[in-house]
């Protein structure tokens, strides 16, 4: 990293943060993850699998002064891209116009990105700078994938700091339509085949 984190975590864990760790009690536990199992600053094949399988993401950036902001993007699976080991992307569509985020990475590219799946119960939150690429028509051509909705009009790239997942506590279940109605179909068929078995074993048919 070319930061003057010592650890990845230290992007996060902040002299403050650590500060308030001590004070409640939790900070030796986090002093032996950052020993022993210190959070990445790369996209290993797992996350990037996951990341594939996505169909939202919170983006969370800042202005200059502080003040922040969180924007919800989505698409089909895949609509963000693993661009190599440390860098993510994804096209920016049309929208309301009130481009806070473009405003406040302007000033400020620290943003951070939460990932969280409710059918399998995990939350991923990726710290690390974003720019945004305008006049590019090849990345956003790239970037953009089939079944999306809405005119890309340019492309943010996500560059990676470290990235750190959750436990599944807290998190309701939730199945997308799109999903159950699969499971629904898939059941329906097999309750037809088993029923055309029964009637075969009834002489039936």
């Amino acid at each position: 990293m070319t930061s003057l984190t010592a650890t990845p975590s230290d992007v996060a864990f902040s002299p403050a943060v650590k500060a308030v760790q001590e004070e409640k009690g939790s900070r030796e536990l986090f002093a032996n993850m950052e020993a022993g199992r210190p959070w990445s600053d790369r996209l290993t094949p797992d996350l990037a699998q996951f990341i594939a399988m996505q169909t939202s993401l919170f983006l969370g950036t800042a202005s200059a002064a502080g003040q922040p902001y969180i924007q919800h993007r989505g698409g089909p699976a895949g609509f963000m891209q693993v661009l190599g080991e440390k860098q993510l992307g994804f096209a920016d569509f049309a929208g309301n116009r009130q481009y806070i985020t473009l405003g406040n990475l302007s000033e400020n590219p620290k943003a951070t990105l939460f990932l969280i799946d409710y059918e399998r119960g995990v939350r991923v939150k990726l710290w690390g700078t974003a720019r945004v690429v305008e006049n590019d028509p090849g990345l956003v051509a790239r970037l953009r994938v089939e079944g999306g909705r809405g005119r890309p009009e340019r492309a943010i790239l996500f560059d990676l700091a470290a990235w750190d997942a959750n436990c599944p506590q807290h998190i309701p279940q939730r199945i997308d339509g799109a999903r159950v109605a699969s499971l629904l179909a898939e059941r329906d068929a097999r309750i037809a085949a088993l029923q055309a078995e029964i009637a075969d074993l009834k002489g039936e048919r």
